[in-house]
């Protein structure tokens, strides 16, 4: 019988949930590395994605860090992949979003399995700062954005401010929340109407929510390992998969930014498969990973 290892390898599988910047490692020292990526916490690992883009200085850069990643998904059985650019990034480092669009969509056109983009701003950069990134989502969605999110201090903007952002993107929304913060912070991205949720650990507190998601098909997207290394929870024993998946709520397993967090996709199910997923359920959630991608749903 095959190892869960091999069975992972060979199991069609997607890729909805990987931030283009923390796939890519800096041509830096090791023990530097290490240094700048030892987060703990949430506050930290920001941080470490700061210092981390810091080296994609022209499109070119991320043209060849978008290559690396659809490399490696290649090579871990992945089928198709929705892979998020943080555009509220490239803006705040005046660089020329269309520019950097191009070299990674360039990159997208030539794998070998379909790769669209989600891009997604800064909550920290409230309503105002989304609206230009939603309007470019908007102009794009016939050009492989399949999505418009948010990103960052979940806790930073109130969520209401970035309706206007949300209608004018034209896409669906995908945001972060519940990941660090609380339920509620899940509800107000649903009443914005949300199609999947980044993270939404914060759920498994809020039974009303957990039937809510399963009822309305809103999937969360979860990564185990960021969450662990952000604090987020304090151990992969405490993580609430496996309550989450036992609601019902639709689950699909992502890697967040896997250079920093140093795992990869087929990572993320052996660790599923560490809390006590049984192979039938570990090809669900490659099964909901497939379904849920939102050219694949069409």
């Amino acid at each position: 019988m095959a190892t869960v290892l091999d069975f992972l390898k060979t199991l069609p599988k997607a890729e909805l949930h990987v931030h283009l910047e923390g796939s890519f490692t800096p041509d830096v020292p090791d023990a530097e590395l290490a240094a700048k990526w030892d987060c703990c916490d949430f506050s930290s690992f920001l941080e470490s994605f700061k210092w981390t883009v810091s080296f994609l200085k022209k499109p070119e850069d991320y043209g060849r860090a978008a290559k690396q990643l659809i490399s490696s998904l290649r090579r871990q059985g992945v089928t198709y992949a929705e892979i998020t650019l943080s555009a509220g990034v490239v803006r705040w480092k005046k660089l020329d979003l269309e520019e950097v669009y191009a070299a990674v969509n360039h990159e997208s056109r030539r794998a070998t399995f379909p790769v669209y983009w989600i891009v997604d701003c800064i909550r920290q950069h409230g309503g105002g700062g989304a609206m230009p990134v939603a309007k470019f989502a908007a102009r794009h969605a016939n050009n492989g954005i399949v999505g418009f999110g948010i990103g960052g201090d979940e806790t930073s903007t109130p969520a209401e401010e970035f309706r206007g952002a949300v209608a004018a993107a034209g896409v669906p929304f995908v945001p972060h929340a519940g990941e660090v913060s609380n339920a509620e912070n899940i509800w107000e991205m649903v009443r914005l109407g949300a199609r999947r949720i980044g993270h939404g650990i914060r759920a498994v507190h809020d039974p009303a929510l957990c039937a809510y998601l399963k009822e309305h098909d809103i999937p969360l997207e979860i990564s185990l390992t960021s969450n662990v290394r952000t604090g987020a929870v304090p151990s992969l024993q405490a993580h609430p998969l496996r309550q989450l998946f036992d609601a019902g709520v639709p689950i699909v397993l992502g890697t967040d930014d896997p250079a920093i967090f140093g795992t990869t996709l087929i990572d993320e199910y052996l660790l599923a498969a560490e809390l006590g997923f049984s192979r039938a359920e570990l090809e669900q959630l490659a099964e909901n990973s497939l379904r849920y991608g939102f050219q694949r749903a069409k």
